[in-house]
């Protein structure tokens, strides 16, 4: 399919640059009204994950991946869950080994290519419920996730998984990760690295041994701490090896499901290759939308409780369409 055109305008005019667009929702955005129901369950290496549920018994349900160090409380996984609520439809938020409130008890904890965990909850939403149709969606790291996992699947997704829907996705994961070595994104980069260090200290206490606790504080980018740490934890070589093999980009013509991909041509945190054009171009089920704007996971709609991805999201797994004064009179 052609790349698709976007009807995103703009933010709000106070918004005037990629980082604000970034920033400002991630640390003011409230969204109210949303109560979870948990369920724990085991994974097939003896780990557990934590399940939100969001039920209005619709015979639907969405399955919805948080972002790097998120989890089913971050504003962008409560608003898909209001929103999609709203028109009927369940939905699952889980969360990654060692998120959400309670530290995993294997060593391994997650990553952009853990489509294994993905997979343990699709399974498990098969076998104890009874929807008529699926549909993934995927919020940044969450979105290589979704991927990952249907790129590996190919033509096996279950027959009830009808469509996915990913955004403010590292497409390409090498370049992903160069974004995080330049000056100008260094805001990114500590924050990451903060909340991951307090975790793999955790973890390294948890398991004594396991890892090198003392080089932790001199750890200060991230190809450093994916070199010492994930790629050691998870099986990888290096963080270069690690970059290359939990990257979707190798996977996306393998994804048998029409997929929608969101990515902002400003967003600071994609590189140039996780745009991929030629491949949607060529593809009966890859769906690219590249708005000018955006930031990455902003989107914001002024007026409207949503945010244009929220809003495209639901519009492109569910084929409800919306106009631009819905958006607005919606909040």
């Amino acid at each position: 399919m052609p790349v698709l055109p976007s009807s995103y305008v703009s933010p709000p005019w106070f918004y005037f640059n990629a980082h604000v667009e970034t920033v400002l929702p991630s640390v003011f955005r409230k969204v109210l009204g949303v109560n979870y129901s948990r369920e724990k369950i085991d994974t097939p290496d003896g780990d557990f994950l934590n399940l939100d549920w969001s039920c209005v018994g619709g015979e639907r349900l969405l399955i919805v991946s948080h972002g790097l160090e998120g989890d089913s409380q971050r504003h962008y996984a409560r608003a898909l869950v209001k929103l999609f609520n709203q028109h009927g439809m369940d939905v699952l938020v889980w969360n990654n080994r060692s998120c959400g409130g309670e530290l995993n008890v294997q060593p391994v904890l997650y990553h952009h290519g853990s489509s294994q965990d993905l997979d343990t909850v699709v399974q498990h939403v098969l076998a104890t419920r009874r929807y008529a149709e699926l549909f993934l969606a995927g919020i940044s790291m969450g979105g290589a996730q979704t991927l990952n996992y249907l790129g590996k699947k190919g033509v096996d997704v279950p027959c009830i998984l009808k469509k996915a829907a990913v955004y403010s996705t590292p497409v390409h994961l090498p370049s992903s990760a160069a974004t995080l070595r330049r000056p100008g994104n260094k805001f990114y980069a500590e924050k990451f690295l903060r909340k991951l260090k307090k975790k793999m200290e955790a973890k390294g206490k948890q398991y004594p041994g396991l890892i090198d606790l003392e080089r932790l504080p001199d750890v200060r980018n991230f190809d450093d701490f994916d070199t010492h740490y994930t790629a050691k934890l998870h099986g990888f070589a290096d963080a270069v090896d690690f970059y290359e093999q939990a990257s979707p980009h190798t996977r996306l013509e393998e994804i048998s499901i029409p997929t929608l991909i969101l990515n902002a041509a400003n967003d600071p945190l994609l590189g140039r290759e996780c745009f991929p054009m030629s491949i949607a171009q060529r593809s009966e089920k890859i769906f690219l939308e590249i708005p000018s704007r955006g930031g990455h996971t902003g989107f914001t709609v002024r007026g409207s409780e949503f945010t244009y991805a929220e809003y495209r999201l639901l519009e492109f797994l569910t084929d409800i369409q919306f106009t631009r004064s819905d958006k607005k009179n919606k909040a």
